[in-house]
């Protein structure tokens, strides 16, 4: 067993990545929650962000009560494999990582709270892994849709370092990348926990803080 968990630790290399497919899996319905098609466009005035913090169904619950999230929905994101199921993200061989994706209205939150939620809700130390959870797709991840937000990220990422090894923790292993090719996942993964209150979440911060505002000085 441990030998299979370091395997699914190692990033697939692309020419050994499952080949896929070339047609969609069948789209996901109606976001749970508020009803709206998982599949809208963007409102006019709103903005994507995409993060990877460990198993989607507990970062999902994080992100869709905030006021001014407009939407949230879970997929896989930052591999090799088109058109990936679940079961083949499992294998560790598509190289994707489970995101949840978020349209926002960024006057009433702004992306750096977005990004306080993401450093406070997970450990982004672990590496490959969240928990007990192991394996490529619980990496940490924030995936930029444009120069403002990856300005953001960064600044947020250098700031927190110091908060994070100060507390014993050692460096973030967060990836900061443009965002990639979003693939929806199954639909019974969209809001598991608004549909399955008592079904299984791993993520746990770790109680360092991140002061809202990727200009703060660092406070440790």
């Amino acid at each position: 067993m441990f030998f299979f968990q370091t395997k699914k630790a190692v990033m697939v290399k692309p020419e050994q990545a499952l080949p896929g497919r070339n047609a969609a899996n069948e789209m996901p319905g109606t976001h749970f929650l508020s009803d709206r098609p998982l599949d809208a466009e963007t409102p006019a005035g709103m903005c994507e962000a995409m993060f990877g913090m460990g198993c989607f169904w507990g970062v999902e619950r994080m992100f869709w009560d905030i006021p001014g999230v407009w939407l949230t929905m879970v997929g896989y994101a930052g591999g090799y494999t088109p058109n990936p199921t679940y079961q083949e993200v499992c294998t560790g061989r598509t190289g994707h990582n489970e995101v949840v994706r978020l349209i926002f209205d960024p006057k009433k939150v702004s992306y750096d709270d977005l990004l306080k939620v993401f450093w406070e809700g997970h450990d982004p130390t672990q590496g490959m892994r969240q928990g007990n959870d192991v394996g490529t797709q619980y990496r940490s991840g924030i995936y930029t849709y444009d120069d403002a937000q990856a300005d953001a990220a960064r600044a947020s990422l250098a700031m927190i370092t110091p908060r994070f090894e100060a507390a014993g923790f050692g460096a973030p292993t967060t990836e900061v990348l443009p965002a990639p090719s979003f693939y929806f996942a199954e639909e019974y993964h969209q809001q598991y926990l608004a549909k399955n209150p008592a079904g299984y979440c791993g993520l746990g911060g770790t109680g360092v803080t991140c002061p809202i505002g990727v200009l703060a000085e660092p406070d440790v």
